[in-house]
This record gives C-alpha cells, sequence and structure tokens, in this order.
C-alpha cells in the first residue's frame, strides 16, 4: 500500500455535512494528545493535510480525506480524553462519533491510536472493546514509540496489548511520526482491509 495523493472531502459535525458513501472507510480514533494529526500527515506524505495544535481537544470535527483519487478514505475522529474540555463539550464529540460509528456503512476498520508510553485509558478500553463487539478489532497503532528505547519497545508493545485486553491475533504496530518508523507496516494492514473489500465487491 503506498498513498501518492490525499485531500479533504468534508469537514463534519453531523451526518448530512459527510461525503456521500462509497469507498470505503478506515477511521483513525485515540486521545487528543496521542499524535494522531501528526501520524496522518505521515502517512499520507502531506505535512499539513490534518491540523497539528499544540492545545489537545482542538479536533472538533469529523474530517474525511479522499485517498489515492478518493478510491479509500481516512476519517480522523475527533480525539477524547483531554480533561480541560468541558463535559458538555466531550458529550457533544462523543455522540458525533458513536453515529458516525453506528452508522456509516462504508466503514471498513478503525485504527485505534495508545500512547506506547502510557497504560491506556478506560476511554482507550471502552473503544477497544466497541471495536471487538463489531468485529473491526485487531489494529492498534503505538504512537510516540522514539520516547521508548529500543530494548523496551517490546514490553511496551505488550503493555498496551494487555491494557487493551487485545488478543495474540490483534495486530500492534509501534509508529513514530519524529522518526517516520512503522508507517510502512500500518500502511499494510490498511492495505490488506483495502484488499479484503475489494475482493468481497467481486
Amino acid at each position: 500500500m503506498k498513498i501518492n495523493a490525499a485531500e479533504l472531502l468534508a469537514v463534519a459535525v453531523q451526518a448530512s455535512q459527510y461525503p456521500r458513501e462509497g469507498p470505503p472507510e478506515i477511521a483513525f480514533a485515540g486521545r487528543s494528545n496521542v499524535g494522531k494529526s501528526s501520524l496522518l500527515n505521515l502517512l499520507t506524505g502531506r505535512k499539513a493535510l490534518a491540523r497539528v495544535s499544540g492545545s489537545p481537544g482542538k479536533t472538533r470535527t469529523i474530517n474525511f480525506y479522499g485517498v489515492n483519487g478518493d478510491t479509500f478514505r481516512i476519517v480522523d475522529l475527533p480525539g477524547y480524553g483531554y480533561a480541560k474540555v468541558s463535559k458538555s463539550v466531550s458529550a457533544t464529540w462523543g455522540d458525533m462519533t458513536e453515529k458516525y460509528l453506528l452508522n456509516r456503512t462504508t466503514l471498513r476498520k478503525i485504527v485505534l491510536l495508545c500512547d506506547i508510553r502510557r497504560e491506556p485509558s478506560a476511554q482507550d478500553v471502552q473503544m477497544y472493546e466497541w471495536m471487538r463487539h463489531y468485529g473491526m478489532d485487531g489494529l492498534i497503532a503505538c504512537t510516540k514509540a522514539d520516547k521508548v528505547k529500543r530494548s523496551a519497545l517490546g514490553r511496551s508493545v505488550d503493555a498496551v496489548r494487555s491494557g487493551l485486553g487485545a488478543g495474540p491475533d490483534a495486530k500492534v504496530v509501534p509508529v513514530s511520526a519524529l522518526k517516520k518508523t512503522g508507517v510502512g507496516e500500518l500502511l499494510a494492514e490498511i492495505g490488506k482491509v483495502i484488499d479484503t473489500h475489494e475482493r468481497d465487491k467481486r
């Protein structure tokens, strides 16, 4: 899998603003300070496709990106778990995300981002349990892998896997937007999802 082009298709807070369903969609979910925007920019090769903010909790919309001529889409979901966001705003983001996840028929996979240095939060676990319930578990990106010594990388990955309750078949990919590592492996996993979707269409 190689991403040659990516463009913003829609910025939405409700279903009427989503782009028309068509290509398969891969959604990215995670805490608001997990480095999601940096990873999306690295995956797509676009330095400013997803806006990177110094203040967590700034992504307040669902952002749809068309990839490789809109053959598939990347969906950037609002980050969760930022303490300084009011409960009412947090609830709004949660409701927005839940409606997308429950109703979007072209959603094929969720990539859950977890900070490799930290034990998964209750909200991370809740998201993974939701993914498992709907058959979309099994792909986890451990961000900020450059912050962990190479000798401790395996233990850190195992800790994230265990904290989420992910089984041995779950794919856990350490990634670093700074060092640009793990991107090929993550793209390969996304490619498998797209290939499966194409085969199912035949």
